[in-house]
């Protein structure tokens, strides 16, 4: 396979990195990005568990009576239960606290040693799940799975972005989406299978998480560290191996220095999180609070966790309802391996600009749709949800070919190294917490806003659609290192943030 080539320019200095996409690459990437099918599954597993009978009997018996109440006096609020949506959400509060603990390992002992702890908080929360015999040890199961969360999704991203060659970064970097997506898949279809072992088919479900944990936790014992991470730790000479072995060459001393630059003026850098406010890094921050942000009120991970709650609402039986649920997990999968080939050719804003456009037109069909045909206690027409089932289908293979992975990669991409392993935390902290309120909040304001939810998550994407249009700058194909001068001082607004203060560094050294 030719060289790569990707340049780098610096001021007036062009330089060429030289550098295969060699096998290595690709499998340690694999590796790397199994902790989000950990993530996904545990996505998954949720929505599908809760819809099954034995499994809310047990710990939800309210909820129990209420569905099976022949007339139930709103078919949105079934499932409306503070109990049921900590059980989905819990994850996630755990998550914020554990990637701020990420951050530290991530920067001080490396990306390796974080995605094997991620892996072990794992192992331990699918056991809890997978034998809890109250409500207790089922939340305490999901707050050990999402300190996994926490750890993985601080790691993971950092590590695909930072090994792989420059041309094909957004799509090594999106083997993290399409595993997430892939766990959701494999949830779906364990989910659809094991309703119909009773009473402890959802034991099985909780308990196959233990597959994609021993995978991340095996898998990472095998990796290679990053040369960014090691370089960062002072290791050189270790750092300018790896570096030559991932890139296939010898011939890396022009990317290598600009790794051990790149690692001085880290090095500079003694309060990272306090750096982020900065005048230089409010780009950045402001473009990945907002990313992770719209990422979640695009309204994703309501339908994600509770696709067989929410076909149930819409008057599907439980059969049919997992089963779609397995079919929206099948069409992430595609559309995210879509996104990989066409992320860095096509380009970040393209997929997102569009793709708001599609998800915008489904939401507003799909609440046309139920506004119409739905009211009260009334069924959906066969013909009607089979339409919303090919609309939720749409609007997934939009999002799944674009906020769903370019959320992470964008965050991930566009912070200097000094500042990377605090952006990432950033990023996490943000996307966790707007996924709890999502998580904790979804069922309730189904039950409230009924078929309006819909609208109102359209009315988001078309923010975050004139947010990309107007302040988003294009990243493709631009070296990690350079993105200072090719992204920030190009764009119109950002410009002046990041030239201000050369322009204070100058006078204050002319002074």
């Amino acid at each position: 396979m030719p060289p790569l080539g990707f340049s780098i320019r610096r001021q007036s200095v062009v330089m060429e990195f030289e550098g295969h996409i060699t096998p290595y690459v690709i499998i340690t990437c694999i590796l790397a990005a199994s902790g989000g099918l950990m993530f996904g599954y545990d996505i998954g597993i949720s929505g599908g568990v809760t819809s099954m009978d034995t499994f809310l009997e047990k710990f939800f018996p309210v909820v129990y009576l209420r569905k099976k109440e022949p007339h139930h006096e709103n078919a949105y609020c079934k499932y409306d239960n503070e109990s049921l949506q900590l059980f989905t959400s819990s994850l996630y509060m755990a998550g914020i606290v554990a990637t701020l603990f990420a951050s530290y390992t991530t920067k001080t002992y490396g990306r390796r040693p974080t995605m094997i702890i991620a892996g072990l908080f794992f192992i331990g929360g699918v056991v809890l799940n997978a034998a809890a015999v109250n409500l207790l040890m089922l939340i305490l199961g999901r707050i050990l799975l999402g300190c996994g969360v926490g750890f993985a999704t601080q790691a993971g991203p950092l590590f695909l972005s930072e090994i792989a060659p420059t041309r094909i970064r957004g799509a090594l970097n999106i083997l993290f989406q399409l595993n997430t997506t892939l766990g959701i898949l494999f949830a779906n279809v364990v989910n659809y299978g094991a309703e119909k072992i009773k009473p402890w088919g959802w034991r099985l479900s909780l308990g196959l998480a233990g597959i994609p944990a021993v995978l991340l936790t095996v898998g990472s014992l095998f990796i290679v560290e990053t040369p960014n991470s090691l370089v960062e730790r002072g290791y050189l000479q270790e750092g300018k191996a790896v570096l030559r072995k991932i890139r296939g060459t010898n011939n890396v001393d022009a990317e290598f220095n600009e790794l051990v630059e790149a690692s001085r003026m880290a090095q500079q850098v003694k309060h990272p999180f306090r750096n982020l406010l900065e005048r230089r890094n409010r780009p950045q921050i402001f473009i990945t609070i907002c990313l992770q942000i719209f990422q979640q009120f695009t309204g994703i991970n309501a339908i994600m966790f509770y696709a067989p709650l929410l076909f149930q609402t819409l008057g599907f039986k439980n059969d049919a309802s997992l089963y779609s649920a397995v079919i929206t997990g099948a069409v992430n999968v595609i559309a995210t391996i879509i996104s990989i080939f066409s992320v860095d050719r096509v380009g970040r804003r393209m997929l997102l600009i569009e793709a708001g456009v599609q998800m915008f037109i489904t939401q507003v069909v799909i609440g046309v749709l139920l506004g119409a045909g739905m009211k009260q206690d009334q069924k959906l027409t066969r013909g009607t949800a089979i339409v919303i089932v090919l609309m939720v289908c749409t609007f997934v293979s939009a999002f799944s070919w674009s906020w769903g992975p370019l959320g992470w990669l964008i965050s991930s991409e566009i912070f200097p190294l000094e500042t990377r392993s605090a952006g990432q935390s950033l990023t996490v902290c943000v996307n966790f917490a707007f996924t709890f309120v999502i998580a904790q909040a979804f069922l309730s304001m189904l039950c409230r806003f009924k078929y309006g939810i819909f609208f109102f998550f359209a009315a988001w994407v078309l923010i975050m659609t004139i947010f990309v249009l107007f302040l988003l700058p294009e990243t493709k194909n631009v070296p990690l290192e350079e993105m200072t001068e090719k992204v920030w001082k190009q764009h119109w607004l950002w410009k002046k943030y990041v030239r201000d203060v050369d322009l204070s560094d100058d006078e204050a050294g002319d002074a």
